[in-house]
């Protein structure tokens, strides 16, 4: 299984939130860097993969609404991928 470590610290801005989230989960090129091209991308993964995050109030405190959005996506993708096991870690 492969393991994904996600800082969110590093989530300052939208902008360089999907820049960090493309190049941790090597994304192509095409990757629409929103919540729903995040979710298309991620709800058809298809490798055995723990994405674990950390500093989740980092997220919220950066990014505000748009922070708990993301991290509604990622506790629905743990609800619903095969594939994908989320953790939060603080």
């Amino acid at each position: 299984m492969d393991r994904i470590i996600l800082n969110g610290k590093r989530m300052i801005t939208r902008e360089k939130t999907h820049a960090y989230l493309k190049r941790k989960f090597s994304f192509p090129d095409y990757y629409g860097k929103n919540l729903d091209a995040l979710w298309d991308l991620l709800s058809t993964w298809d490798q055995e993969t723990e994405v674990v995050i950390l500093h989740r109030d980092a997220v919220l405190e950066q990014l505000g609404d748009y922070g708990a959005s993301l991290l509604d996506l990622f506790g629905e993708l743990q609800e619903e991928s095969r594939h994908l096991t989320i953790t939060f870690a603080d």
